[in-house]
């Protein structure tokens, strides 16, 4: 049976309608894929993917930026990461940025955040390796929760136990509060440390007050505390020590001059010692007084000699003309 012309323009109409949407579709899947686009390779290594598959997506700052390209085994807890990152983006991520594993919304698939760094490091260069962070797995979570549980029950018996003997009046919470004796006794007890405290703070603003009169400069402390006066009482005292140093040096050279007159050296001991010298300075002076006697009396007789008159004469106007000069 031929078929008609509407039925073949139909049936071309289909598969133009369907190549159009699979080139569509292969278009858009390659775009988010950036598989078409200009992109470089960035690296991470994790010790833990928490079910990163190939195709996840990969976010800046929470903006779609590539995808996974390659996930690799490199050692026993060591997986790296191949990014594919549109080169456009490069140039925003630093070489502090920080790669981390975590989930598309409570159920969604696992994707890479990177984190912008905080430093002002280089930008990344295609092939670069940047830090990662793992995330704390599942498991290990409710390990934690299991100890903090375990942990909780512990607590939770040993605040039963306490209560339990704080109820039966046991321990000394316990005598607090069944014993009301010594509850009388604790209420008078702290009657004496209140009234103690107090007579304290009055011992105090005493002690403050006496402080404050020391600060006056009318009582001995306060003239001490003032600067001139203290300077001054500082020159006396080294005037005096100066002086002591200077009499004891005196008093040592008075020693010695006593040892001396007392050794029978100096003539002080000749003087003191020694009565026939001390009669022959006595003749020698009687001496020399009469002789002078004797001289003024010659001189007195030349003044009258005709040979030095007019000598003596001379002398005389001379001593005359410079008085009255």
């Amino acid at each position: 049976m031929e078929k008609t012309t509407s039925q073949k323009i139909s049936l071309g109409l289909f598969v133009i309608i369907g190549l159009l949407i699979f080139v569509l579709a292969t278009y858009f899947i390659g775009d988010k894929q950036k598989m078409f686009g200009k992109t470089n390779h960035l690296k991470a290594v994790f010790n833990n993917v928490n079910g990163l598959q190939l195709g996840n997506n990969v976010r800046y700052s929470g903006v779609n930026v590539g995808t996974v390209r390659n996930i690799e085994m490199i050692g026993d807890t060591s997986i790296q990461v191949d990014m594919i990152i549109d080169k456009n983006i490069f140039k925003h991520i630093n070489k502090d940025a920080i790669a981390t594993i975590s989930s598309d919304g409570l159920v969604g698939n696992m994707i890479i955040n990177i984190i912008p760094g905080k430093g002002t490091a280089p930008p990344v260069e295609p092939g670069d390796k940047i830090t990662s962070l793992n995330r704390i797995r599942t498991d290990d979570i409710l390990n934690t929760l299991g100890k903090t549980n375990k942990n909780a029950a512990k607590l939770t018996e040993n605040l039963l136990r306490i209560t339990d003997d704080i109820d039966k009046g046991e321990g000394t919470v316990g005598l607090l509060v069944k014993d009301m004796d010594m509850a009388r006794d604790l209420k008078i007890t702290m009657r004496h440390l209140k009234t103690s405290s107090e007579k304290t703070s009055e011992s105090i603003s005493n002690l403050n007050r006496l402080i404050s009169a020391l600060n006056n400069k009318d009582n001995v402390i306060g003239i001490l505390r003032d600067t001139a006066v203290a300077n001054n009482i500082r020159t006396i005292v080294n005037n005096l020590d100066d002086s002591s140093v200077e009499i004891n040096k005196a008093i040592t050279n008075v020693n010695k001059t006593i040892l001396n007159i007392k050794d029978g050296k100096g003539a002080l001991n000749y003087l003191s010692n020694d009565p026939g010298l001390v009669q022959k300075i006595d003749s020698t002076m009687i001496n020399v007084n009469q002789a002078s006697i004797r001289l003024n009396e010659n001189l007195e007789a030349l003044k009258h000699n005709f040979l030095f008159r007019g000598y003596f004469r001379k002398l005389e106007r001379e001593k005359s003309r410079e008085q009255k000069k």
